[in-house]
């Protein structure tokens, strides 16, 4: 009956080992899987916020480039009004010089 006794409490503590060395594996694969999850969810992160900032990056691109356009045709309108708007006061202010020297030397205004 000793053997007995020494031979199942011999039993019972190998099958203690076997379960707490088959947890430690399970351990170290599950912390492995979980470290390539992680590597891989990272990297896909990475890639997305790289994609963005190439989007954003063109539109802004493409976003100066038309204020560019913009503002170099409005300067270019308003350098044509202003010229335009010059040539006509000027013309105005050589017709009233005409007028008033027309009226120093005694013309009749024409009608």
């Amino acid at each position: 009956m000793a053997s007995a006794l020494a031979v199942s409490t011999s039993a019972s503590f190998a099958l203690a080992q076997d379960s707490a060395g088959h947890d430690l594996k399970a351990a170290g694969t599950d912390t492995k899987d979980a470290t390539k999850d992680t590597g891989h969810a990272i990297a896909t992160g990475s890639k997305k916020t790289a994609t963005g900032t190439k989007k954003v990056y063109h539109k802004t691109v493409s976003g100066t480039k038309t204020a560019a356009d913009k503002t170099a045709e409005g300067t270019k309108t308003a350098g044509k009004d202003i010229g335009h708007g010059t040539k006509v006061a000027a013309k105005d202010a050589a017709h009233g010089t005409e007028k008033v020297g027309d009226k120093i030397a005694g013309k009749p205004t024409p009608q």
